[in-house]
């Protein structure tokens, strides 16, 4: 009679191809339903793709799917890479100024993009990721896109000012 090991004794030993031991990796992993939220996709879409070694996977103590948050990553920046956004061909937004990069100045998190369009300075705040995903470098031709409901500039009055 052969000994039966319960999948909840020891360390568990990979039960599909892509299954890794739990203690192979130390990086932050989320279950497997979190992971096919995350990724826009269902738990049978993970599973599949774990299968065809798309995707690896790990199991807790308890045998739970585990996937880690750097394939989660990898996945995401993959589906981005290889998008096939269609180009636009009619917006609402009027004011558009199309003009050059002259200054970048980006740390980890933000960036601040320069354009000089004419006349006109355009500053714009956003993700240093974006500055990345764009592949924006000073002396690149760029539109600035402005679209707001409110604008507001206030100054103090004359009278205040003197006071």
């Amino acid at each position: 009679m052969s000994a039966r090991i319960s999948r909840h004794s020891g360390r568990l030993r990979p039960i599909l191809r892509g299954m890794d031991d739990l203690n192979e990796h130390s990086g932050p992993r989320v279950r497997v339903g979190q992971a096919a939220e995350m990724l826009g996709v269902t738990v049978e879409t993970l599973r599949r793709w774990e299968t065809d070694g798309r995707l690896r996977m790990t199991r807790s103590e308890g045998g739970q799917r585990l996937v880690d948050i750097d394939e989660v990553t990898r996945l995401l920046r993959e589906r981005r890479q290889t998008a096939t956004d269609r180009p636009v061909t009619a917006q609402s937004a009027r004011n558009r100024f199309p003009g050059i990069v002259t200054r970048i100045e980006s740390d980890r998190i933000a960036a601040v993009v320069e354009v000089i369009a004419g006349p006109h300075r355009l500053v714009s705040l956003m993700t240093a990721e974006a500055v990345e995903d764009l592949g924006l470098k000073v002396g690149d031709e760029a539109v600035c896109v402005v679209k707001a409901t409110n604008v507001i500039v206030e100054i103090t009055s004359a009278r205040e000012a003197r006071g």
